[in-house]
């Protein structure tokens, strides 16, 4: 007899149809969650290296993690062009270096691995360039400088997306500072400020590397700036890197972009003050050189002008001979004409600059000139010069 309480003994066919069952579960689990376990298994662990370390005396020091490179150095902006720091190996295989002490701005640097050079794996703060990028370091000052971020009112940056018909229906950036009471105070009107970035730069250039809303929101706040809009479009008009017979071509379509589309769609969307007393216009390096054909095409439209770190080509004294030749109306319709150079300035130096200045003064033009000791091309160099340009906009 079986008592109440004894189970009968499985057959061999139910203890087969359970295990069964058992593995198709298994099978099933790991199928659900494979997605999200090959999703982790996908992340490298993060690198706890740090670079760039900022010290007290302002030396920087720079690390990078590359244990099969059989050489690395370091380039950054402070050094002549075309030289290299070699860095040095540890056990773990980083390689590092210390350089400086480095003024206190922000500079450019990038690492060369084996002949390649790439921008610091772990440095989240990026320049972006048209060819290949490079990152960032701020070396702080004390006190802060102006291009540093402060406890003050901030203004705000947009992004625009404008269609071009003048450059063949090429989707492009424009980017705009509005300064900090745009938005609350909406029966207000601006002046305008038209900044132009340097070749192989972006339209981004001038707010991620030249900090022109910082400076701006702290010279607003310490009452040096008039709140304005600055307008900071992208300064290519032919592809980067183009043939120079293409690229001959840049200026002129720039201006031609400028005045038919930039100008009337930024000064319709924001709240811009009309006449010419409130529009300037500037630029660095190449934007230099397109400042100065614009603005001297249309002394009509602009009333102050900044060339920073630029010159003009042999040609510009031939195309402005009647607005050269005509010093005196020329001089009562710029309120301001301010330039800023390095004089250590590796390409807006010796010659072309001579010539550039010779011409102003053959002709008369007035003009306010700052030469910037111990300054290279450089954003160094570019901060300076808007800070000390925009408290003369607009009195």
């Amino acid at each position: 007899m079986i008592s109440d309480n004894t189970m009968p003994a499985q057959s061999p066919k139910n203890t087969h149809t359970e295990n069964a069952m058992k593995v198709l579960l298994a099978v099933l689990l790991v199928l659900l969650f494979l997605p999200g376990l090959t999703v982790y298994a996908q992340t490298p662990p993060p690198d706890n290296l740090v670079s760039p370390t900022v010290n007290a005396d302002r030396t920087v020091t720079f690390r990078v993690r590359a244990p099969k490179a059989a050489q690395v150095a370091l380039y950054g902006d402070w050094m002549p062009v075309g030289t290299q720091q070699p860095m040095t190996r540890d056990a773990e295989g980083v390689w590092s270096v210390t350089a400086g002490p480095l003024e206190a701005t922000v500079h450019l640097y990038w690492f060369i691995l084996d002949g390649l050079a790439i921008a610091d794996p772990i440095n989240p703060i990026l320049k972006l360039r048209q060819r290949t990028s490079a990152s960032l370091v701020e070396v702080p000052s004390q006190p802060a400088a102006v291009w540093e971020v402060k406890d003050v009112p901030h203004g705000s940056v947009e992004v625009n997306w404008r269609k071009s018909a003048v450059l063949g229906g090429s989707t492009r950036q424009i980017w705009v500072y509005l300064p900090p009471d745009y938005e609350k105070n909406t029966a207000r009107r601006y002046p305008i400020l038209y900044l132009l970035h340097g070749s192989g730069d972006t339209a981004a250039a001038w707010t991620t590397a030249g900090n022109a809303n910082i400076i701006l929101d702290n010279l607003i706040a310490e009452k040096k700036a008039r709140p304005m809009i600055i307008v900071m479009p992208l300064g290519h008009a032919v592809p980067f890197g183009s043939p120079p017979e293409i690229q001959a071509k840049n200026t002129p379509l720039m201006e031609e972009y400028m005045l038919q589309e930039v100008l009337p769609w930024a000064e319709s969307k924001y709240r811009v003050m009309a006449g010419r007393d409130n529009h300037a216009i500037a630029g660095l390096s190449m934007g230099g050189g397109q400042t100065m054909n614009i603005a001297f095409g249309h002394l009509d439209l602009f009333s102050q002008v900044g060339v920073f770190s630029s010159a003009v080509g042999a040609d510009f004294e031939k195309k402005y001979q009647a607005v050269l030749q005509n010093a005196r109306e020329t001089n009562s319709k710029l309120k301001v004409f301010w330039i800023g150079l390095g004089d250590k300035d590796n390409i807006f130096s010796g010659e072309r600059a001579k010539f550039y200045f010779d011409m102003l003064k053959k002709y008369g033009i007035q003009h306010k000139l700052r030469m910037i000791p111990n300054g290279a091309h450089t954003w160094p160099v570019w901060r300076l010069c808007l800070s000390e340009f925009a408290p003369l906009l607009f009195p």
